[in-house]
């Protein structure tokens, strides 16, 4: 193995600022930028650009992010235009590409587990959602940790900083549709409501009216009261993608003197100083594979999320002793709860045949469509390309009565959180369409899973994808909660408004039997994992951060990503994030008196 201590010399140089700011291509460049920096964030991703940027906001504070991805902005159109995020993910240069282990409540199958492998990390890949969560979820945490900086109240300046709600893409007139006095208007990362109109819209609005028992009208699901059906906001700026890379790091914060950003560096390890428990030193392969060293002057930030960071912490020795063992590993901190309590949101999708050729099959069976429909987004930012996959979503809950409450604790946070969602699209999810019909599609989504998964490692080789099992519909509760929401979007089309546009549906599982093997056939992620280096209260034995994100037993070593989240938002997981970086930046600059 080659080792080589790039950075030993700066421990006896005086701290110096690089004199230009610069996203270099691969690690090659760090040995000759004659720095150290403060900090040194492990993963340009959602949460990553985030603390990067607020952390050199202050011109004497120097960070480094190392990004073992591509850059966000070469061949790079399906993470550029919103409608193309399908697209994105699984298989391609901006992906992981891991999978998962055989799904036991799925018929053993094996799942693609998409995370984003590029500047900006999943925000560069995901499906554009914006969502807070209900305020439930958020006080929820905030009781558990015993620290109520994370409640929902004393976050709202952290949410408001985060987003700027911009206009949509036809910039129609969207007061009747969402709440602006709710949302951010000089944050960084932009979002808007739909940008493009689809012949779905006006009659989910009018089910709300014909069904409005069972599914309510919402103005605002990111008010923190997120129950009923409202208008999806999505991360679209301007007609394209917003993500963390996009935004927080724009060109006028990539530029600052203080920043560097390495691409395409797979990072191994973090080290500790000798005999001591403080982790200063981040290890890395350099482009010919030997492994490098850089240490920071104050901390390591890992924001390599609920995968990537439990992998390198593994590799670390900071984990299970025995399981760390077997691998060859040796144990520098044992703490079993690192990559335990892995939870994800499964989700289904159900097609109808429909009456109406206005759907996303018109175009991906013509070719010439298709390109105009790209021209159009190309040179003007304009049509149906500017939309995400969906321009509603519903959040809904159980009915108090279900069985299932005689078997289990209520596990969503609270009576105005959701445990399943709807999901409208104007099309065929995720197939290619036969050569004729046209679809619609609602997807269900499990939003308050008690199944609980892991992720661990199959060797010591940093290079070998890691053991990944969310364990989906592990429980009774989340399959008695998919066959209620299953049931529910076939409920929400027997309202007057769906009686001469539905067809018939495109898989006809009607027995308990059927549904049963549909779902378990069918079923996958929607990928939102967390918790897999959750957040404890400060004295807990057991998680793996304390509420300001330190690793519990080292020092000089903070985790900022999906990971630390104990308990799995019912929303979509990006916007959490986002929310949890921008208060991480705050702890760290009070932590050092920046």
């Amino acid at each position: 193995m080659c080792i080589l201590g790039l950075r030993q010399w700066a421990l006896l140089a005086v701290a110096a600022v690089p004199c230009l700011a610069a996203i270099y291509d691969n690690s090659t460049t760090l040995a000759d930028l004659e720095t150290e920096y403060d900090f040194v964030i492990v993963g340009g991703g959602t949460a990553g650009l985030v603390v990067a940027n607020r952390l050199t906001e202050n011109p004497d504070v120097s960070v480094l992010v190392i990004e073992g991805g591509v850059t966000n902005t070469k061949d790079a159109l399906n993470i550029q235009v919103p409608f193309y995020c399908t697209r994105a993910t699984p298989d391609t240069p901006f992906d992981w590409n891991y999978s998962s282990t055989p799904q036991e409540a799925l018929l053993n199958r094996t799942i693609p587990y998409r995370r984003g492998h590029v500047l900006g990390g999943s925000s560069s890949t995901n499906f554009l959602a914006y969502n807070r969560g209900p305020s439930d979820d958020w006080d929820r945490i905030a009781d558990f940790t015993g620290d109520d900086g994370w409640s929902w109240e004393e976050l709202q300046p952290y949410i408001l900083r985060n987003e700027i709600l911009t206009d949509p893409a036809d910039k129609h007139d969207f007061s009747t549709q969402i709440d602006a006095s709710v949302h951010g208007h000089s944050g960084i990362n932009g979002d808007s409501p739909p940008g493009y109109p689809t012949a779905l819209d006006d009659r989910v609005i009018q089910t709300t009216q014909e069904l409005s028992d069972d599914f309510p009208f919402n103005q605002d699901m990111n008010s923190g009261f997120h129950l009923g059906i409202g208008w999806q906001v999505s991360t679209v700026r301007n007609g394209s993608r917003s993500s963390s890379a996009t935004s927080y790091l724009a060109p006028e914060y990539a530029n600052r003197p203080n920043l560097d950003v390495v691409l395409n560096t797979r990072v191994t390890r973090i080290l500790a100083e000798d005999n001591s428990t403080s982790f200063k030193t981040v290890e890395y392969l350099s482009t010919t594979d030997c492994r490098q060293q850089i240490t920071a002057k104050n901390e390591v930030i890992l924001s390599a999320g609920s995968i990537g960071t439990v992998q390198i912490l593994l590799l670390s020795g900071i984990g299970d002793s025995e399981s760390l063992s077997f691998l060859g590993i040796e144990t520098v901190l044992d703490n079993p709860s690192v990559g335990q309590n892995l939870t994800d949101h499964p989700i289904i999708g159900q097609s109808w045949f429909v009456n109406n050729t206005e759907t996303w099959e018109k175009a991906a069976r013509n070719a010439t469509l298709a390109a105009q429909q790209l021209e159009e987004w190309t040179t003007t930012k304009t049509g149906p390309l500017t939309d995400a996959l969906g321009n509603h979503q519903a959040w809904l809950r159980l009915p108090e009565n279900s069985s299932i409450f005689e078997q289990v604790f209520d596990p969503a946070s609270g009576p105005n959180a959701a445990h399943y969602e709807l999901i409208w699209a104007n099309g065929l999810n995720f197939a290619v369409p036969p050569p004729t019909g046209n679809f619609m599609t609602i997807s269900s989504v499990v939003v308050s899973p008690t199944s609980r998964g892991s992720v661990s490692l199959n060797s010591s080789d940093p290079l070998e994808d890691p053991v990944i099992n969310p364990n989906l519909l592990g429980s009774d509760f989340d399959m008695f909660t998919m066959r209620a929401a299953v049931l529910s979007a076939r409920h929400f089309l027997t309202a007057p408004a769906w009686s001469d546009y539905v067809l018939s549906p495109l898989v006809n599982a009607t027995t308990d039997e059927e549904l049963d093997t549909f779902i378990r056939n069918n079923t996958r992620t929607i990928f939102h994992p967390v918790g897999t280096a959750a957040m404890t209260p400060i004295d807990a034995g057991y998680g793996v951060v304390n509420p300001d994100l330190k690793v519990k037993g080292v020092e000089n070593l903070r985790i900022v990503d999906a990971s630390i989240l104990p308990f799995i938002p019912a929303a979509h997981t990006q916007v959490p994030v986002y929310i949890v970086a921008e208060r991480a930046s705050d702890i760290i600059k009070q932590s050092w008196g920046i």
